[in-house]
């Protein structure tokens, strides 16, 4: 059997609690609820991209692609995308910025996906996503 491997790219702080950024088994790589925090600097407490909706899916794109290509996966690779939104008033947006940004990754086929509101995200958070990959 393949070993369990947590994944915490540089650019992230160490999780709050015992789980990991992200988690490969095999070629398998789940990727754990993202959100739209900047790069980890050392001593700081997390810092979020910005307040608007735009800011922090970006954003939450990236850091997402950080777990992605630290486990050896790109966009391509994932087979599901789970989108967690704080306000029902933000899915047109947020369609908007997802179809905008997967059109300039040049995808060979976009993922599954479900979006769903969730209001429990820690204030001033309004997105956050995971991914599940399957590597080759």
């Amino acid at each position: 059997m393949s070993e369990k491997t947590a994944i915490t790219p540089a650019t992230h702080t160490a999780p709050p609690a015992a789980f990991s950024h992200g988690v490969k088994k095999g070629n398998v790589l789940q990727v754990a609820g993202q959100v739209g925090f900047l790069p980890a600097v050392a001593g700081r407490a997390p810092t979020v991209a910005g307040p608007t909706l735009r800011e922090q899916t970006l954003q939450t794109f990236a850091n997402v692609k950080a777990v992605l290509e630290e486990g050896g996966a790109g966009w391509d690779d994932v087979m599901m995308m789970r989108v967690y939104l704080t306000d029902v008033a933000h899915f047109a947006e947020m369609n908007e910025i997802y179809d905008q940004y997967f059109a300039e990754q040049g995808l060979k086929a976009p993922a599954a996906a479900r979006t769903t509101v969730y209001v429990g995200l820690p204030p001033g958070l309004l997105i956050e996503i995971d991914a599940l990959a399957v590597l080759d």
